[in-house]
């Protein structure tokens, strides 16, 4: 499936577009590559654009006082990643985003994503759903690393997407998880 064609389709997923309206769309996004283990975004800068990843993998992580990064994000093909705080204060990212794979994307800056929405109003509800999904996945991720063993997380992980074992590094799924690697490789050996 073409890259556009994937965002078209998540965009029907969840609210109807005309054939007009995806023109519109499509002209308001621009793609972007990005190498593996290179930058998108780096702490400190403004985040500019929303990426939707049509192939391809990338993280979110802060490094926190003593140098140690944790994993903020882990996403692959045909999801959004960026500093969403950044993007919609316009403030200094707190969040580095770097890719994992050769990554192929579709960006839309800050001021097409607004005309957009103003053009396309019923794309607000996509826009909605998603950030109340994104939302609640950062409460349960929350709630799970409080309340979740790390074999409860490392099997939910496991069941929602089991690929990611196959994509991204052990070290970095840990720090998603927040454990250390050498108690991932505990948790494998255990099932």
């Amino acid at each position: 499936m073409k890259e556009d064609n994937k965002l078209l389709y998540y965009f029907n997923k969840w609210s109807a577009i005309t054939k007009e309206e995806e023109a519109t769309i499509l002209s308001a996004f621009e793609p972007v590559t990005i190498k593996k283990r290179k930058d998108l975004l780096v702490s400190g800068q403004t985040c500019n654009y929303l990426y939707f990843i049509t192939q391809g993998c990338l993280r979110s992580f802060y490094i926190n006082s003593k140098g140690i990064e944790h994993i903020y994000q882990i996403r692959m093909d045909n999801s959004w990643i960026s500093d969403l705080e950044s993007f919609f204060s316009k403030s200094p990212a707190k969040y580095n985003i770097e890719a994992i794979e050769d990554s192929n994307m579709l960006r839309i800056s800050h001021e097409q994503f607004e005309q957009l929405l103003i053009k396309i109003p019923r794309l607000e509800r996509y826009f909605r759903i998603l950030f109340q999904k994104a939302y609640i996945n950062a409460l349960n991720r929350l709630n799970a690393t409080m309340w979740e063993t790390a074999m409860d997380r490392y099997n939910e992980m496991l069941k929602e997407n089991p690929e990611i074992f196959q994509r991204v590094p052990l070290v970095y799924i840990a720090s998603y998880l927040g454990i250390t690697p050498e108690s991932l490789s505990r948790i494998r050996r255990q099932k």
